[in-house]
C-alpha cells in the first residue's frame, strides 16, 4: 500500500510502485536512482521511464542518512530584488548544473540576525556546501560556518577575515581605482552619492577606498549626499538634484550603484548639463541596464558572474579549503567621463 501524504491525503509514490511499473526489484530501482551498482543500460532506461511516467521523486533525505549529507548547496544572499545577486546566482547555477548538486536560496534581508537563522536552517539539512554573501556575520553564524564540516565560501568581498574560503573583489581597491580614473581625467570638484546604511559594508568600503584614492591625488570630496531605503532611478535623481542645488560647482558625481547613477544622469540631461565636459558621472557594478541609456554611464565591473562560478567550483570540488580568490574589478569609461 502506498504511503499517505499528511498534507493533502493523496497517495505518495514509493519504490515499490516504480519497481512494479518497470518490472524489476525495489533494490534495482534504488540502485538506478542513486546511480550506484552494476545495472544494465536497458534496465536503467526502463526504471527512469517508469519513474517519469509515475511522477516519482526519490526521498533524498532518507537516502542521505548513511552519508549524513544531501546534494544541496545552501546559498545565502541579502535580497532577490537587488540586481547584484541574479548574476551571482547565474554563475553558481552554471557550474552546479553540471553536477548532481542543487542550489537552495535563502535571503537575510540585510539583517545579521536573520542571516544567522537562515544559516542555521540551511546547515540543519546537512547540505554538501554553503555559499554566503559578505564577510560580516554574527559570532554565532561564523561559528556555525567554521564548524560545518563542509566547503564554505563567502562571496563578493575579500576585505576582511573570511571564515573559510572567499571569492570576490577588494571594494576598497575598487574605490581607489575609481578615484584615480576621475582625477586623471581632470575632475576636481567631486561629490559622492550613496547609502547611509552602515549595513551596506561593501559600499562603505568603496567609499573608504575612494577617499584614500582622492587623497593620493591631492583631492578631497567637495560634498556628499546620502539616502535611506532602496536605490533606484528616483533615488539617484533626487540625490543629484539635492547635491547640485547645494553645491552647483561640482564637476563630478560618483554614485554607489549604477541604479542611482541612472537617475543622476536623467536629472543632469533634463537640466541641460554638458556631459562629460561640464560634469561627469560614474556608478558601480556594470549592470546591463546601462546598455539602453542615451549615454552609457562610466562604471566598474564587479565581476559578479565570475564570482558565482568560482564559488561554485570550490563547492563542487568537495574539498575543505580556505583559499582566497581575488578578482580584479574593471573600469568601463562609457560616455560620461572625459577621455583619459
Amino acid at each position: 500500500m502506498r504511503g499517505r501524504n499528511p498534507f493533502d491525503g493523496k497517495p505518495q509514490m514509493t519504490l515499490r510502485d516504480v519497481a512494479e511499473a518497470a518490472g524489476v526489484s525495489e533494490m534495482t530501482v534504488s540502485r538506478v536512482l542513486r546511480q550506484r551498482g552494476d545495472v544494465s543500460e536497458k534496465t536503467r532506461e526502463r526504471v527512469f521511464a517508469a519513474a517519469r511516467q509515475l511522477g516519482y521523486v526519490p526521498n533524498k533525505i532518507a537516502g542521505a542518512l548513511a552519508s549524513n549529507r544531501v546534494n544541496l548547496v545552501g546559498v545565502v544572499i541579502p535580497s532577490l530584488s537587488n540586481m547584484v545577486f541574479p548574476d551571482v546566482l547565474g554563475g553558481i547555477g552554471e557550474v552546479l548544473g553540471e553536477t548532481s548538486l542543487q542550489p537552495v536560496i535563502g535571503t537575510s534581508r540585510y539583517d545579521p540576525e536573520q542571516e544567522e537563522k537562515v544559516i542555521y536552517e540551511m546547515l540543519s539539512w546537512r547540505p554538501s556546501g554553503l555559499i554566503v554573501s559578505g564577510l560580516e556575520h554574527t559570532d554565532a553564524a561564523r561559528a556555525m560556518m567554521a564548524n560545518a564540516g563542509i566547503p564554505v565560501v563567502e562571496v563578493m568581498d575579500v576585505d576582511g577575515e573570511p571564515v573559510a574560503a572567499a571569492v570576490g573583489i577588494s571594494h576598497e581597491a575598487a574605490g581607489r581605482a575609481m578615484a584615480r580614473e576621475i582625477a586623471a581625467r581632470g575632475y576636481r570638484r567631486i561629490g559622492y552619492l550613496g547609502s547611509s546604511s552602515i549595513a551596506d559594508h561593501r559600499a562603505q568600503k568603496r567609499l573608504k577606498g575612494f577617499r584614500e584614492g582622492l587623497a593620493e591625488a591631492g583631492l578631497g570630496l567637495a560634498d556628499e549626499c546620502f539616502y535611506e531605503g532602496s536605490s533606484g532611478f528616483g533615488t539617484g535623481r533626487g540625490m543629484a538634484e539635492e547635491i547640485l542645488t547645494r553645491t552647483p560647482d561640482l564637476d563630478f558625481l560618483y554614485f554607489n550603484t549604477d541604479m542611482n547613477a541612472v537617475g543622476g544622469l536623467i536629472y543632469c540631461l533634463e537640466k541641460g548639463y554638458s556631459i562629460p565636459d561640464q560634469i561627469g558621472l560614474a556608478g558601480f557594478n556594470a549592470f546591463e541596464v546601462l546598455d539602453g541609456l542615451p549615454m552609457r554611464i562610466a562604471t566598474m565591473d564587479s565581476k559578479r558572474h565570475e564570482i558565482g562560478r568560482k564559488a561554485a567550483e570550490l563547492i563542487a570540488s568537495g574539498e575543505l579549503t580556505d583559499e582566497i580568490v581575488t578578482l580584479e574589478p574593471e573600469f568601463q569609461p562609457g560616455d560620461t567621463v572625459r577621455d583619459g
